[in-house]
């Protein structure tokens, strides 16, 4: 073994858990110690000041200058008194990370003294730097302003010793530079359109909220290891490396016994996780070795959002006082599960009903399929869109392939709900008859919570499955803000739930039909017309390839493809409506994630170029040198007679000949095309081409690579093996 891969080894062999210091055991007293929350507001502000920002969480009021500067000051005698002695704006830019800048409270006086400082404007708004942010032309560089605002509706909380406010972020000109500012739009449309609906069932609702409960799958590797291995360090993943004979083939490692030093990270991650509120509830092993996963309690999306992002970041804080490196790649490791994370979605009303749930009587199960069906329709009608979303370098290598659902967008609901579906497509035309409103109250709807009693995930290669009681997009990538799919949930939805309202009282106040028939034949139309996004088979089968093109569903399988989507007419024509993001706003961000496509590839490129010609290249012919030495020695020993002797040590010099020849060509031939593209004008042409002709030399160069991995001696080769990260601790 090589020296740098036996240091490694040695230094993860020697790893103890770390041990985690715990208050206490009970994790209801860690909740939200570190945040800002209710019971701090109520305890630090005037009642003026608590009644400010509750209406301005619940209703979206403005806070006048006066009220925020008592804010900002009962906010900052509490964040001093838990340890605070800086405050950030946090923000999510268009970077797919999170942004903050630091300030201390600390200001000096006239005369010469010093003063704890943070007011109302300090809250409200900040300037920061926004240059180097990536904006898509909204702003040149030296138009650097941009503005960081305070969002009330997520709490600001401590971490370390910093205060950190959630803001928006938007450019000097008014434009969305980040993730939150269009959730936000979205989640109030959807709340707009959805209370509209919801109050044909029942007139108390007046708010609904979209829900969130993300599932975040990861890979933990030891620090070591991945300290060898260039690829992990400047990409997220392998860009070559020979599968082990033991990979997940037995499925041993899902929800098996997690070991003491996994469990001293968990707990540490829960632990300041709680503290931050993030209400984390579950956590196991993944079906891929060294994979895990955790997942919280539902929340309201906005703060869902908000408390995934903050998790990304503390993870790989803690991941390193416990000598470990947290993947969050798509696919870190070829031939196993990539990882993903699952946007389990649902409406919750103010009245406390689960809106995508079935109650106990026939108009609420009546409320359950008008939402469950709309549902249905907005996924049909923008399905290219929701592909669109989640789409990213990373995500190519996973949808498609082991338990990740494929690149068509296609709804699961059950051959249960299925058969609910039929019935109800077969409702006559119409005003309904007593006897057909009693048949489909009693016999279809009202028989609608026993059937979800056994309606479970049946279905693991659908995008969009519904599991009970909300719909499970299980596309989004592990490393993907959820910011960008809920965006687009919630504002289809939110059309489709303004179309159908139009459309009832059409029928309405036009046919002078009752509300339930009114009802039942919009939604029979829906079932129709929705028809082809439904499937309950095998996604990755050819068979549906097929039948979904004849479908019309579109099969986006690249991000370059998938991301055309966002500048279609039809998305522009829905964000623009909607209030959501003007067009500007939009084709910005399509050629930011263009361009980030373009660059993750490039870098990826440079990356395996760089480690095949001068780690894995170099490694092969010292070990050919050392073959070559043995054959000498051999010829001197048995004459003319030892080709016979050393037939095998000149057939493995031959073949690594071969394979550093391949490698040294491909190289050139990668590098070559990288050039052309790189000299390519047009964004897009310059991101098909990176994907179509430079990208297919990554498998050909790894192919050489991983067989030469299997010939060159174990103790010569430099980078930590698949056996070595995946199956020590």
């Amino acid at each position: 073994m090589s020296t740098i891969r036996f240091k490694a080894l040695e230094k993860s062999m020697d790893r103890k858990p770390v041990k985690v210091k715990e208050e206490t055991t009970r994790r209801s007293e860690l909740f939200e110690s570190n945040v800002f929350n209710d019971e701090s507001m109520l305890q630090a502000m005037t009642k003026e000041a608590y009644r400010s920002v509750q209406d301005a969480i619940i209703h979206g009021k403005k806070i006048d200058r006066r009220v925020a500067d008592q804010v900002a000051s009962a906010m900052k005698d509490w964040a001093i008194s838990k340890g605070a002695t800086h405050y950030t704006h946090w923000f999510q830019p268009l970077t797919g990370a999170t942004a903050e800048k630091h300030d201390a409270f600390f200001e000096t006086t006239s005369g010469g003294r010093a003063v704890e400082k943070f007011d109302g404007g300090q809250l409200v708004q900040q300037e920061p730097d926004a240059s180097s942010f990536p904006n898509g032309g909204i702003r040149n560089t030296f138009e650097a302003r941009g503005y960081t605002a305070w969002d009330p509706s997520s709490p600001a909380f401590i971490y370390e010793t910093t205060l950190c406010i959630p803001t928006i972020f938007v450019a000097y000109t008014g434009e969305a530079l980040d993730n939150k500012t269009p959730l936000l739009k979205a989640l109030h449309v959807v709340d707009d359109a959805a209370t509209a609906v919801a109050k044909y069932f029942d007139k108390k609702v007046t708010k609904v909220s979209a829900t969130l409960g993300w599932e975040q799958e990861y890979f933990l590797i030891d620090s070591a290891f991945s300290d060898t291995r260039p690829d992990i360090k400047l990409t997220g993943r392998t860009l070559l490396g020979h599968s082990p004979a033991k990979g997940q083939q037995l499925d041993d490692h899902y929800f098996g016994s997690i070991s003491d030093r996994v469990m001293g990270y968990m707990r540490e991650l829960e632990i300041e996780s709680m503290k931050l509120g993030i209400p984390v509830k579950t956590r196991h092993n993944e079906v891929a070795p060294n994979q895990f996963e955790l997942a919280p309690i539902f929340e309201e999306a906005n703060l869902a959002v908000d408390h995934n992002s903050l998790l990304m970041d503390i993870m790989q804080k803690i991941a390193k006082k416990h000598h470990f490196k947290v993947l969050m790649h798509e696919k870190p490791f070829a031939g196993i599960n990539g990882s993903g994370k699952h946007n389990n979605w649902s409406l919750a009303t103010d009245t406390g009903v689960n809106l995508l749930s079935p109650g106990l009587t026939p108009m609420n199960n009546l409320q359950f399929l008008t939402f469950f069906i709309n549902t249905i329709k907005a996924v049909n009608d923008y399905e290219e869109l929701i592909r669109a979303s989640i789409a990213s370098a990373g995500n190519d290598h996973r949808l498609g392939a082991n338990e990740a659902p494929p690149a068509i967008i296609s709804v699961f609901i059950g051959e249960q709900l299925t058969k609910v579906l039929d019935e109800l497509e077969n409702v006559t035309k119409g005003k309904l008859s007593p006897q057909e409103k009693t048949t489909l109250k009693l016999n279809v709807v009202g028989k609608i919570p026993e059937i979800l009693l056994d309606n479970t995930d049946r279905n693991r290669t659908s995008s969009f499955a519904f599991t009970g009681n909300k719909f499970e997009f299980r596309a989004v990538g592990s490393s993907a803000n959820c910011a960008g799919p809920m965006m687009v949930i919630n504002t289809i939805v939110a059309q489709q739930l303004k179309d159908f309202k139009t459309e009832v009282d059409a029928l309405i106040d036009e046919k002078d039909m009752k509300k339930d028939d009114a009802i039942f034949n919009i939604l029979r139309e829906y079932i129709k017309r929705s028809k082809a996004v439904r499937f309950e088979g095998d996604g990755y089968s050819d068979n549906w390839q097929k039948e979904a093109k004849k479908r019309g569903l579109s099969n986006n399988k690249t991000t370059p493809l998938a991301l055309k989507a966002k500048i279609s007419s039809k998305s522009i024509i829905l964000f623009n409506e909607l209030n959501i993001m003007t067009t500007v706003e939009q084709k910005a961000r399509y050629e930011i994630e263009v361009e980030e496509y373009i660059m993750k590839i490039q870098i990826e490129s440079r990356v395996l170029g760089d480690i095949a010609r001068n780690h894995i290249v170099p490694t092969a012919i010292r070990y050919q040198n050392t073959l070559i030495k043995n054959v000498t020695g051999l010829k001197e020993i048995f004459g003319k007679d030892f080709k016979e002797t050393a037939q095998e040590q000149i057939e493995i010099i031959k073949n690594i000949s071969i394979h550093i020849s391949k490698i040294n060509s491909l190289i050139d031939a990668m590098i070559a095309t990288r050039k052309k593209a790189n000299k390519l004008v047009d964004f897009e042409k310059k991101a098909t081409t990176y994907c179509e002709k430079v990208k297919p030399y990554f498998d050909e160069i790894r192919q050489h690579c991983d067989k030469l991995e299997l010939t060159v001696d174990d103790e010569l080769w430099p980078l930590s093996k698949y056996r070595e990260m995946l199956f020590t601790r």
